[in-house]
């Protein structure tokens, strides 16, 4: 394979060996105004860029059904929804971005489903 046959944010394995995924569950935090975050709440079909590894997809929330919207300052259990499938495993950070600002970062509880 050649470097350039790579792009920033692929995987590159022996077919097989590694599964992809186009929904996972997460626990995440609402970065505050003054963290740098939203002023605004967001709520379920929120789409935000959610940067995974060295890999960035959009992605669109889910909040749970006794959750109206998620206010900057919370912390929350939200499922996801990507545009593309990639790489994931349970444990892993990531950040949530929204128009060149970091809205909230989170950690993968569950793959799939």
């Amino acid at each position: 394979v050649k470097k350039e046959d790579v792009l920033r944010g692929q995987v590159l394995c022996v077919p097989g060996s590694v599964k992809t995924y186009n929904r996972f569950e997460a626990d995440i935090y609402v970065l505050k105004e003054d963290e740098g975050g939203r002023k605004k709440p967001f709520f379920t079909n929120y789409r935000p860029q959610a940067y995974i590894r060295t890999g960035m997809v959009t992605v669109e929330v889910v909040l749970p059904d006794n959750v109206e919207m998620a206010m900057p300052g919370d912390s929350l259990k939200i499922s996801m929804n990507m545009e593309k499938a990639m790489p994931l495993e349970e444990g892993l950070r990531f950040a949530l971005r929204e128009g060149g600002l970091t809205v909230g970062s989170g950690i993968i509880t569950k793959c799939g489903e």
